[in-house]
């Protein structure tokens, strides 16, 4: 029924497929950079906004809609009472109703800054879950049940996640792995033995769950959980109902006050390489992030961390000894030695060997607990507590495979559609855009030897929250991109029925801002090499054009700014189920180059929600 709210709301709004968001008048990009001005970026963005408005107000209206007609539908004396037993399936609630109701429980910016307030007192926080855990039927104690493996860190904890997930899966186990954010669907969250449930499983157990927080809402100020606290009781639910062998648990933000911290007794806790994020929550020093991060030790549970910098080790050492949780630093990955030579590994880039070497620890120590009684795998556990050596041992055919075979969509990933290439990664820290950079110029330049001409580097780019756009994209510079593109997380500009991507929590105007002054950052990076060259090439590639250096584009949403770039050469975004945007003549002039090269490669990074809205519309499958 929302579908038929929102074509009636575009009709009333006059909203047409013909849009043109980027030259507007007084914006021409025949003019210097120096001409740039902020009237020019305030009209822009006004015509932007105008437009993705109406789009973002439909899908709004269509949740609010929704949750009337949800609350409508729970008026029925059927549904009043709930047990700690699965309850039915309710008829006629469907996978998206299911999504629009979930978007109702995003966290608005006002409960964000009462959350900020309140992390000084944390027993606070993981009371409040306690309390939304009972309300759905669940407890703490049997969250002890799901042999967790509970990990943190600021770069490479959801790597570290796959990998372990991966190696207990080819074990046999049975597996149930939880994480965040999902890059297409919401249910990529929740994962049994790889794969994201089902849509007829999550729309079954959202249900249940939310029907019984729904019921008791009034009893308790009516509150409900907000977005993450939510998906995280599902998660947990899914897993006890699907009777799960191991549960691998990624923490969302921070360790000590996220939600996922509820658990009271996993089997072995690990910590990833930290670094700068999330300040505004966790702290802006390396210190007090990775005070953070320690609050998952748990007394007298064995915790792994990667390799840290020196002032973090040392906290994370006195959280060890306060808590009295036993701490190991994990070895090289060179360090293990197995039959088949070096290992090998499904994931790219040098840095996942940190994250591997962290999974290996923290599948073995599991599997030591679950199989004391087999002789491969002796307890080494110390009865003492403090920060030790991990020692590396020789991982047997099942794990050297798990390591391999491992894949995890987003991060470093290749897909290659013809003469179209695209490289994805979703870092979003100066860290993971460090190792991304390093990964890009290392794989595009193996793909460009083989390429049968010239080849065109683009940048797809966008960046959310307090992060640093402007000094990750000057660590983006030295790749030589031909063009800079530069687009909000929208994945489209016409209203569709996809709630799973939608985020209320952030104005389009302000996300439309965001990319103008990311698009403004890029040029005065490259206006700050003027005394250095006169004008920039990229080798075996495009010559730039010499008073623009490289081209700059802004586009209202992901599938426009794909369809510009890719110049109708790749199949998939000129399927006839996308409707293709019109833009402005000036716009197309500058297509040319794209048109000539022999291949053209794509960088899209900056955002995980940007990564994952480009895949929604470059591999279909992803959203099956």
């Amino acid at each position: 029924m929302h579908q038929v709210y929102i074509k009636i709301l575009c009709i009333r709004h006059q909203l047409l497929p013909e849009f043109s968001f980027h030259q507007l008048p007084g914006n021409s990009h025949n003019r210097s950079s120096d001409s740039y001005n902020v009237a020019d970026r305030k009209s822009r963005r006004r015509m932007m906004v105008w437009k993705l408005r109406v789009v973002r107000c439909s899908s709004m209206f269509a949740a609010r809609l929704l949750k009337q007609d949800w609350t409508f539908r729970l008026a029925g004396p059927s549904l009043r009472h709930y047990s700690t037993k699965t309850a039915p399936h309710i008829p006629g609630m469907e996978y998206q109703d299911a999504i629009c109701t979930l978007n109702t429980l995003q966290t608005n910016a006002s409960a964000l800054e009462q959350v900020r307030r309140e992390r000084s007192n944390p027993q606070l926080q993981l009371q409040a879950m306690r309390g939304f855990l009972e309300r759905a039927g669940l407890t703490v104690e049997k969250l002890d049940h799901l042999n967790i493996i509970h990990v943190t860190g600021t770069k490479g904890k959801g790597s570290t996640c796959a990998f372990t997930e991966q190696i207990l899966r080819s074990y046999g186990f049975r597996t149930g792995f939880y994480s965040s954010p999902h890059l297409v669907e919401v249910r990529e969250r929740i994962r049994i033995n790889g794969r994201p449930i089902g849509k007829e499983l999550f729309t079954k157990y959202f249900w249940q769950i939310y029907g019984r927080l729904d019921e008791t809402k009034n009893a308790h100020g009516g509150t409900m959980p907000a977005y993450f606290r939510f998906l995280t009781i599902l998660a947990f639910h899914v897993f006890l109902q699907e009777k799960v062998d191991v549960a691998v648990i990624e923490v969302g933000i921070g360790g000590a006050y996220d939600c996922t911290n509820i658990i009271r007794r996993p089997w072995v806790c690990g910590i990833s390489s930290l670094g700068i994020d999330h300040t505004q929550i966790l702290g802006d020093t390396i210190e007090k992030i990775a005070w953070q991060k320690g609050g998952i030790f748990k007394l007298g549970v064995p915790a792994f961390t990667a390799k840290q910098p020196e002032n973090a080790m040392a906290v994370l050492k006195d959280r060890a000894t306060e808590i009295r949780c036993p701490l190991w630093v994990c070895p090289e990955l060179e360090d293990y030695q197995a039959d088949c030579g070096p290992l090998r590994l499904g994931l790219a880039g040098l840095h996942q060997r940190t994250n591997a070497s962290l999974a290996l620890q923290l599948s073995h120590t599991w599997l030591q607990k679950r199989c004391l009684s087999d002789n491969s795998f002796p307890s080494t556990i110390p009865e003492h507590t403090g920060v030790l050596q991990a020692t590396s041992f020789k991982p047997n055919p099942i794990m050297v495979k798990g390591l391999a075979d491992t894949e995890w969509p987003g991060r470093n990933q290749t897909l290659k559609h013809g003469v179209v290439t695209y490289f994805l990664d979703g870092a979003h820290t100066m860290r993971s855009m460090q190792a991304c950079v390093q990964w890009f110029r290392d794989v595009a330049a193996q793909h460009e030897r083989k390429a049968s001409g010239p080849v065109a580097r683009v940048l797809l780019f966008n960046a959310t929250g307090e992060r640093d756009s402007a000094a990750m994209l000057k660590l983006l510079v030295p790749c030589h991109f031909d063009f800079a593109v530069f687009c909000p997380n929208i994945t489209e500009a016409i209203p569709s029925c996809n709630a799973d991507q939608q985020n209320f929590n952030v104005s389009v105007e302000n996300m439309l801002t965001r990319c103008l002054d990311n698009e403004r950052s890029w040029r005065l990076h490259h206006r700050s090499l003027d005394d250095k060259r006169s004008q920039l090439f990229i080798e075996e590639a495009l010559p730039l054009v010499p008073e623009k250096k490289t081209d700059t584009l802004v586009f209202p949403c992901i599938l426009s700014a794909l369809q510009w770039i890719t110049q109708g050469r790749d199949s998939v975004l000129t399927d006839t189920a996308k409707r293709v945007l019109t833009v402005r003549p000036s716009i197309m002039a500058k297509a040319p180059p794209l048109c000539n090269v022999a291949e053209i490669h794509i960088l899209i990074t900056g955002s995980l929600h940007l990564v994952g809205g480009a895949l929604r519309h470059l591999d279909p499958a992803s959203s099956n």
